[in-house]
C-alpha cells in the first residue's frame, strides 16, 4: 500500500521480477477490505504515510485482525519512536525511504517464509484442538508435512515405522497416529525395547504365568494383551533380541500369543507402531535385524526431523512447555524474555525436543515464578549458543583491540553482566553493525538500543 502511484509501480515491477504476485492499493481501506473479503497475501508492504485512516492505524488493524500476515513497513521517518511503534504493532520489519529494492525483495522473501510458518502452526493448532494430533507442536514446513502424513496413515490400520534422532518426539507421533485411528478408544501401550534386558523381553512382550520363572509370583499380562483393541508402540525396536524378533514375527503373522509358562494361545488384535533412532535398514544389512520382520513392520515409514531443522519451532515449543509445566512447577505460566528466546533459537539442540523440555523446566524452576531470562538457562547452553554462527556465510569479526571474538562467561555472573557481554559479543561479530548485531541476537533493534543505553547508564 502506497499513495504514490509511480513508487507503487516501481516496487511492483521489482517484486514481480523476484517471482512474487503483487496487488497494489493506494488506500489502506481498500487493502483491508480485500483482506476481509477473502484475499490471502503472504505479506503486506505498508507505507505509514497514507491518506484516509493512515498507515499507523492500518498497521494496528492488521496486527489485531490478520495476525498471520506479516507486514513490512515503509517510512520516511527513521526515528526510534516510529520503529518502536512499528514493532509494537506487529511489523515484521521496516524500511526507510528511499527504498532499496534489493533489501525490500530480501525482506519480503523472509516475511513470506514467516507467514507460511505461521499458517502451518495454525493448521497444526487446529488439528490439535480437534484432538487428532495431541502433543504434536510445530509450525515448520517439515512438521506440517509430517502432520499431513500422520493424518493420512492414522486413518488406515497398517503397521508404521517412525524414525528419527533420540529426543525428537517419536512417541508423540505414535500417540497422534493412535488418536487419529479407528482404535482411538482402545489402549495405547508403549514399550522401550532398549530399556528391557534380553532375558526379560519375552515376559514384557508376552506376559507370564505364576511360577514360570524365579520371581514370577503372579500372572502378568504382556504388552500385546494390554494393547488388545488399540495400538502397541515398540520404541527402539532394533534393540530386540534375535529370539524376541522371531516371536514378534510370528505374532504379526498369526495374531496369537502365549504367555511365558502358559499352555494356551491367546488371540490379540492390535496395530503396531515401531520406532528407532538408527536406520532399521542398516540394521538389516548388518545382520542385526531380521529382513522378513523388517518388511512386516515397515508398511509405512515416517521420518521425524531433528529440532535444528525445524525452522521457527523453538518458540512454539517454548510456549507449549511453559504453559504445560509452569503451573505445576511455579504455580503460573512464566514469561520468557526475548533474549532467552534468542539463546534458545541459536542453540543446536543435539538432544532435540527432550533436551529443550528439560532445559526449560530447569529454567522455570530457577526463575522461581518470575520471567525466564538468559541467566536461568544452563551455562553450557549459553556458551554453545553464543559461539554458534547465526549466518554462516558472514565471517565473525572480532572487536577492535580484542584478542579474540570468543565470549567469556565466568561462574556467578549476574544477568545484567551476561546481557552486556552478549551484546558486546554480537557487535564484535557484526563488525559494529547494529542492525546485524540485533538480528544475530534475535531481538528488535529498538530493544538493542534500549539495552545499550541501560548498559551505558550502569
Amino acid at each position: 500500500m502506497d499513495d504514490d502511484a509511480e513508487l507503487r509501480a516501481l516496487l511492483r515491477l521489482g517484486l514481480e521480477e523476484a517471482a512474487h504476485d503483487v496487488r497494489e492499493f493506494g488506500r489502506a481501506e481498500d487493502c483491508l477490505e480485500a483482506l476481509r473479503t477473502g484475499a490471502e497475501p503472504d505479506v503486506v508492504v505498508l507505507d505509514l504515510c497514507l491518506p484516509g485512516i493512515g498507515g499507523e492505524q492500518a498497521l494496528a488493524v492488521l496486527g489485531a485482525r490478520f495476525r498471520d500476515v506479516p507486514v513490512v513497513v515503509l517510512t520516511s521517518k527513521g526515528d526510534v519512536r516510529t520503529m518502536a511503534v512499528s514493532v509494537k504493532d506487529g511489523a515484521h520489519d521496516f524500511i526507510q525511504k528511499p527504498v532499496d529494492q534489493d533489501r525490500l525483495t530480501a525482506t519480503v522473501r523472509n516475511a513470506c517464509q514467516q507467514g507460511r510458518r505461521a499458517r502451518s502452526a495454525a493448521q497444526l493448532e487446529h488439528a490439535a484442538r480437534r484432538g487428532s494430533l495431541p502433543g504434536l507442536v510445530g509450525g515448520s514446513v517439515r512438521m506440517a508435512a509430517l502432520a499431513r502424513h500422520v493424518e493420512r496413515v492414522g486413518a488406515s490400520d497398517v503397521n508404521v515405522l517412525v524414525q528419527g534422532e533420540s529426543g525428537t518426539g517419536k512417541e508423540a507421533i505414535a500417540a497422534a497416529i493412535h488418536a487419529q485411528s479407528s482404535r482411538h478408544t482402545g489402549p495405547f501401550v508403549a514399550l522401550n525395547c532398549a530399556a528391557i534386558p534380553d532375558t526379560l523381553q519375552d515376559s514384557a512382550l508376552f506376559g507370564h504365568e505364576r511360577g514360570s520363572f524365579t520371581g514370577a509370583t503372579g500372572r502378568h499380562p504382556g504388552c500385546f494383551e494390554r494393547a488388545h483393541g488399540g495400538t502397541l508402540f515398540l520404541d527402539e525396536v532394533a534393540e530386540l533380541s534375535t529370539s524376541a524378533q522371531s516371536k514378534l514375527l510370528r505374532v504379526l503373522q498369526e495374531r496369537k500369543i502365549m504367555r511365558v509358562g502358559g499352555r494356551e494361545e491367546i488371540p490379540v488384535d492390535f496395530r503396531l507402531v515401531a520406532a528407532s533412532h538408527r536406520s532399521l535398514r542398516d540394521s538389516v544389512d548388518a545382520g542385526r535385524f531380521r529382513e522378513d520382520l523388517y518388511y512386516r513392520i515397515v508398511v509405512f515409514e515416517l521420518e521425524v526431523p531433528p529440532l535444528r531443522e525445524r525452522d521457527g519451532d523453538v518458540d512454539l515449543l517454548v510456549d507449549h512447555f511453559a504453559a504445560t509445566f509452569g503451573p505445576t512447577l511455579v504455580g503460573a505460566v512464566p514469561a520468557v524474555a526475548p533474549e532467552a528466546r534468542a539463546m534458545l533459537r541459536r542453540y543446536a539442540w543435539p538432544g532435540n525436543v527432550r533436551e529443550l523440555q528439560n532445559a526449560l523446566q530447569r529454567a522455570i524452576l530457577s526463575a522461581g515464578g518470575g520471567t525466564v531470562g538468559v541467566a536461568h538457562l544452563p551455562r553450557t547452553l549459553i556458551e554453545a549458543a553464543l559461539s554458534a554462527p547465526s549466518e554462516p556465510a558472514v565471517p565473525a569479526a572480532p572487536a577492535a583491540g580484542s584478542r579474540s571474538g570468543a565470549l567469556v562467561l565466568a561462574p556467578g555472573l549476574p544477568l545484567a553482566e551476561i546481557e552486556r557481554r552478549a551484546i558486546e559479543h554480537a557487535l564484535a561479530r557484526a563488525g559494529g553493525n547494529m542492525r546485524r548485531a540485533a538480528a544475530d541476537l534475535g531481538i528488535a533493534r529498538t530493544t538493542l538500543y534500549r539495552k545499550l543505553r541501560g548498559s551505558a547508564r550502569g
